[in-house]
């Protein structure tokens, strides 16, 4: 049973409020009361009195067929959000509290044309031996686990048009070769949710990565865990791949993603999963 003080802090209207913004912002249609009404399980009586409100405070606006939408106070948040919000910044803050594996290389990358560009990378001395990440490094993104978890998000057509003369020369032996192949791999990666770079950027590093998305859920940048190959076993790879996923969730989450729609439990990036 909750302690009354954290009871006290709960306030119902202020949830319904935030209930009636968020099936608003996701409906692909305009909603009327009744429409918010059945719904919502809230009375119309109640949901009256808080779009008025809302209405007031510009968090709505009330159509002409008294249909709603979302307000302009809505939008001054959202770029206060974006302003305030640095994913570079948000990975730091996490990276050695989340990092379980000894001996993993953690990076952080965007994605610039068809190379991906290293803004953040902790690297450990077993992986740093064979490759040292640095900010600002760029590779092509066909080879890396986090250039994979990018591409993952275009459609084949849009990954065929991004290489219209072809991948790029090879890093290493491993290394995809061709664009069916490559598309091969990003349709493995849609059907099990993160990437794999096996030693096709340095020889003997085996890499796993994730994509962060944005508010609209749309990449903005990836993680990956990078590990020598000759530590890898089931166990250490079901870690890594634990790991790396679950940093990106938490990332996407601070940035501001849907976690919902994507199919993820909000009790997984916030720790409150027991594991």
């Amino acid at each position: 049973m909750e302690p009354k003080t954290q009871r006290a802090k709960h306030v119902p209207a202020l949830e319904r409020g935030a209930r009636i913004l968020d099936l608003v912002a996701r409906s692909k249609s305009f909603l009327n009361l009744s429409d918010l009404s059945r719904e919502l399980k809230i009375a119309r009586s109640s949901v009256h009195t808080l779009c008025h409100t809302l209405v007031n405070l510009e968090l709505l606006i009330r159509r002409s067929d008294q249909t709603f939408q979302l307000g302009p106070h809505v939008m001054r948040w959202s770029n206060a959000f974006a302003l305030q919000s640095d994913v570079a910044a948000e990975f730091a803050s996490i990276w050695d509290q989340e990092t379980e594996l000894p001996g993993a290389t953690i990076t952080l990358t965007v994605l610039e044309g068809a190379e991906v560009v290293y803004i953040a990378a902790r690297n450990s001395e077993l992986s740093n031996s064979r490759v040292d990440f640095r900010t600002g490094m760029r590779l092509p993104a066909a080879f890396t686990a986090t250039g994979k978890a990018f591409l993952s998000h275009m459609s084949d057509f849009e990954v065929r048009r991004l290489y219209p003369e072809g991948l790029p020369p090879v890093r290493t032996p491993k290394s995809v070769r061709e664009l069916d192949d490559l598309i091969a791999e990003l349709q493995e990666v849609r059907k099990v949710g993160y990437s794999c770079d096996n030693e096709q950027v340095a020889e003997g590093i085996v890499c796993f990565g994730a994509a962060v998305l944005d508010s609209r859920n749309r990449p903005i940048a990836g993680v990956a865990v990078s590990l020598p190959n000759e530590v890898l076993d089931d166990d250490i790879q079901d870690k890594a791949i634990a790991n790396v996923t679950r940093i990106a969730t938490q990332l996407s989450h601070r940035m501001g993603a849907d976690l919902h729609r994507m199919g993820r439990s909000l009790r997984t990036i916030t720790g409150d999963s027991q594991e």
